[in-house]
């Protein structure tokens, strides 16, 4: 049985990673139909095996530059990956991070209203609620919850799989082998990996456990499987319903009722619920420790208040936004932003971030 210690060192980092890509990602499957299933049944599985291996490699480097540079928090880490153009990757963040809240609003509304037939409101104000109170009990509170519901989230969704499996699994096997695979695959699984990458400030925290290189180097690697495993498994369930799941707004909704068990609904609806609040918790977290570390170089402590204020605020702007709906947020606001987080992160990290690394480990052996 692991340790609590390797726990931490190996795999915490790719949990809270993973805790805050699925909602804000492709907790409600529409992301994954968006960006994957539009290249095919085969095309979505080679570009997800792309996303993968990105998320592992970039997550590598960044969490190794971390620990050499002792910087948890993202405004540090790119003060020094990035010298004075550190702000054009806040910049991309803070858009991102409007966006992704929005879509965690506008999901949460669509859960309600189209599971539990409540008014959309509801799950816009509970789900501001719920990500405050989270914010407010800081990293220890936040870190143990989105490990607790990581392992809850896994067994659904293995359990979700072999379900779907059952039900439909020979035309999963049949649209496999028989719908060719689209062109873009490739460039699909660089943006979906290039903006979500985006999500690595939450993470940052989590990275003061380690001392040697081949702990960050570990977990990094870990990292990518850990995120996408349930996103295999959620694809391959789209599969079977393939093409006619492409326009669906919720896929998680219409893969539920042809299973057709109300309870196994409400039940995935709900930790899909908690999925959205591990998004919006772990990006206002990572903003506010942003603004923790500006008021620690000044020797000041943050004022408690200042947590749910913001995330309170974040999230109202976040739902004004959330107007304009899941599926054109998802299609239309997510692609504005993904060149320029690979320009800002992606592409540095892997270029002068894995320099830094090699001049460093030289520096050592001299």
């Amino acid at each position: 049985m692991i340790s609590s210690d390797a726990f931490r060192r190996y795999l915490l980092p790719g949990l809270v990673f993973q805790s805050v890509v699925i909602a804000g990602g492709y907790g409600t499957g529409r992301e994954l139909v968006e960006f994957f299933l539009t290249q095919g049944p085969l095309g979505g599985l080679l570009a997800i095996g792309v996303t993968t291996a990105v998320f592992s490699a970039v997550c590598m480097v960044t969490f190794e530059l971390a620990r050499l540079w002792h910087t948890f928090d993202y405004r540090h880490f790119f003060m020094h990956l990035l010298g004075r153009g550190w702000w054009l990757f806040e910049a991309s963040y803070v858009g991102l991070l409007l966006i992704v809240l929005a879509v965690v609003a506008a999901a949460s509304g669509a859960i309600l209203e189209e599971t539990f037939f409540l008014p959309y409101w509801m799950g816009v104000a509970g789900i501001t609620l719920a990500v405050a109170g989270l914010v407010f009990g800081g990293t220890p509170t936040i870190e143990k919850f989105f490990a607790a519901w990581s392992f809850v989230l896994y067994g659904l969704y293995v359990i979700f799989f072999v379900w779907c499996l059952r039900r439909f699994g020979g035309d999963v096997s049949a649209h496999m082998a028989s719908a060719p695979p689209g062109s873009g695959w490739l460039w699909a699984g660089l943006t979906y990996a290039g903006y979500n990458l985006a999500v690595i400030p939450p993470v940052l925290a989590t990275l003061r456990v380690h001392e040697r290189r081949k702990e960050a180097f570990v977990a990094g690697a870990l990292t990518g499987p850990l995120a996408m495993i349930p996103g295999l498994l959620f694809f391959l369930c789209t599969v079977g319903q393939y093409p006619a799941i492409l326009d669906a707004r919720v896929p998680s909704n219409v893969l539920l009722e042809v299973l057709g068990s109300r309870w196994f609904q409400v039940a995935f609806q709900v930790v899909l619920f908690g999925t959205l609040i591990e998004t919006g918790a772990g990006l206002i977290h990572a903003f506010n420790e942003r603004i923790a570390g500006l008021w620690s170089d000044r020797s000041a402590d943050l004022p408690r208040w200042v947590r749910p204020s913001v995330a309170v605020g974040l999230l109202a702007l976040a739902a004004f936004i959330s107007r304009f709906g899941l599926i054109d947020l998802i299609a239309k606001g997510y692609g504005t932003l993904t060149l320029a987080l690979i320009a800002v992160y992606v592409v540095p990290v892997l270029t002068l971030g894995v320099w830094k690394i090699r001049t460093a480990g030289l520096a050592r052996t001299r």
